[in-house]
């Protein structure tokens, strides 16, 4: 043994997000000039810096290096006792190395977020709300998870009612809300309601949302049976006050033949034969003219979402090309008409989008806005959300051209616009073509953030409360993957000329 070391102090403590020093003394016993390099070891050895990294002693003398502890604070750093090390190692005398152990106690914090998901729900009897609570703190969390009583309006059934979560992790409670009274006729009525997990010795953390309370009897409906129950009430009294006096000529003329006939002979019935009434045919026209008609009164469907009545564009082009790269697990493989959701096309996509609902429940948009097999802007943001199918986020930097802003800018536009008017649709048309190229040829499309980029990006973020950062963070692009998008009950109207652009070849 070459070495002679000490630990000031050997046990310490240090609260995550701050840093603390302990001094190791080291002593050269040898008899040569010897060089040490230090080396931290252990689970705790990335929060661990040693300066300085190296020392020149002679035999006899004693030097001093410090070590500082730098935990973050996540819950990566779990409270508690961590055990940790230095190695020395001698240059002289590799064989001769040695490891100073100590003890560091990182210390408690608690850090707890919750969101409703969604925020506003909508129903006539009840509305079912989900609570994510997540754990950021670094020690278990105990709570218990309540509602607004001093609401008169609501009731809540709450399920679990207390949970337990281990630090890093994340639970989901059920909610139940229950409107105390009824509305059977009128507008939809707001009614804002409140969850909050409740902590011991802290304060409870409230979240808002709202429920959406429809009358039983819309108002329209109550519109349109008022219409028809006056409608039908006017005929009928029209039918019986007004009824056209109908007189036959075969009456008239056996009562004039009574008349002058002998009482002895039977009098002569005289029969008039009906002139038969021609029907028209219907290669006349007259079936033509109903069948047109019929057409006429049909209701024309809206823009969004795409359906096999669409005629091929550049928009399905995207959505085959993407599932033929396999996106969710969903491989377009038979043969289909490019840019038209042929029936091939729509049953890849109905495993796309079955298989977000199977993996995610009832936090997958796809199928509940756009409809299995259809093509909508929940779906089309989540196909698009797939180029970062193994990515936690996306990182942006400003005045640096990027590949993924492409992306970005089109899973944005697709996620905040319910309505695509002609400036919206010339930035998808272009994203959209980089983004086939990108499939179909790993051509890149490098460019610049903006600021435009990172607005949309905070709108987006407004829709399920998170902090408004704008970046493309993990909770963002998890959203994206869900096909969350705002305005979640409108499909998306369109007010561009040129809507549906032909695919590229």
């Amino acid at each position: 043994m070459t070495t002679w070391t000490s630990l000031e102090p050997a046990s310490t403590t240090v609260d995550p997000g701050s840093s603390t020093t302990v001094r190791l003394r080291l002593r050269n016993t040898g008899d040569v000039v010897d060089e040490y390099r230090f080396e931290a070891v252990g689970d705790i050895a990335p929060y661990v810096t040693v300066e300085p990294p190296s020392i020149r002693l002679f035999p006899g003398t004693t030097g001093i290096v410090e070590l500082t502890f730098a935990p973050p604070r996540t819950p990566d750093a779990t409270a508690g006792p961590h055990p940790y090390g230095v190695r020395i190692l001698p240059t002289e005398h590799p064989g001769a190395a040695t490891v100073a152990e100590g003890n560091v106690t990182f210390t408690t914090f608690m850090e707890v977020r919750a969101e409703l998901v969604p925020q506003t729900v909508k129903g006539r009897f009840r509305g079912r709300p989900k609570l994510a609570v997540d754990n950021l703190g670094n020690t278990m969390l105990t709570a218990s998870i309540g509602g607004d009583k001093s609401s008169d309006d609501l009731s809540y059934e709450i399920v679990p009612s207390n949970v337990q979560i281990e630090p890093g992790r994340a639970a989901f409670v059920d909610a139940t809300l229950k409107p105390r009274q009824v509305t059977w006729v009128g507008q939809t009525q707001q009614r804002p309601y409140e969850l909050s997990v409740r902590r011991s010795g802290f304060e409870p953390l409230a979240v808002n949302g709202t429920y959406v309370q429809r009358s039983l009897l819309p108002f329209w409906m109550m519109t349109t049976l008022s219409l028809l129950l006056a409608l039908t009430i006017t005929g009928l009294v029209l039918w019986f006050t007004y009824k056209a006096p109908v007189r036959t000529l075969a009456t008239e003329k056996l009562q004039q033949a009574a008349a002058t006939a002998l009482p002895e002979e039977p009098p002569e019935k005289p029969t008039q034969e009906a002139a038969p009434v021609e029907q028209p045919k219907a290669d006349e026209g007259g079936g033509g003219e109903k069948e047109e008609k019929t057409e006429e009164e049909k209701t024309e469907r809206g823009p969004l979402p795409l359906t096999s009545e669409d005629p091929p564009n550049l928009f399905v082009q995207f959505a085959q090309v993407r599932l033929v790269e396999g996106a969710g697990g969903c491989k377009l493989t038979s043969p289909h008409t490019v840019g038209k959701l042929d029936p091939a096309t729509a049953e890849a996509l109905k495993c796309f989008q079955q298989s977000h609902s199977s993996s995610y429940g009832d936090f997958s948009r796809l199928v509940e806005n756009d409809g299995l097999g259809n093509l909508g802007r929940s779906t089309m943001t989540a196909l698009l959300a797939a180029h970062f199918v193994d990515a936690k986020s996306v990182e942006l930097k400003q005045d640096e051209p990027s590949p993924e802003v492409p992306w970005v800018r089109n899973i944005m536009l697709w996620g905040t616009q319910a309505e695509i008017d002609d400036g919206d649709l010339a930035i998808t048309v272009e994203c959209t073509k980089a983004n086939i190229d990108y499939l179909r040829k790993h051509t890149q499309l490098k460019e610049k953030p903006t600021q435009g980029l990172t607005d949309r990006i905070k709108e987006y973020q407004s829709q399920f409360a998170a902090e408004q950062s704008g970046v493309m963070d993990e909770l963002t692009l998890n959203k994206t993957k869900l096909g969350w998008i705002e305005t979640q009950d409108t499909p998306g109207t369109v007010t561009a000329k040129d809507w549906l652009p032909a695919p590229v070849e």
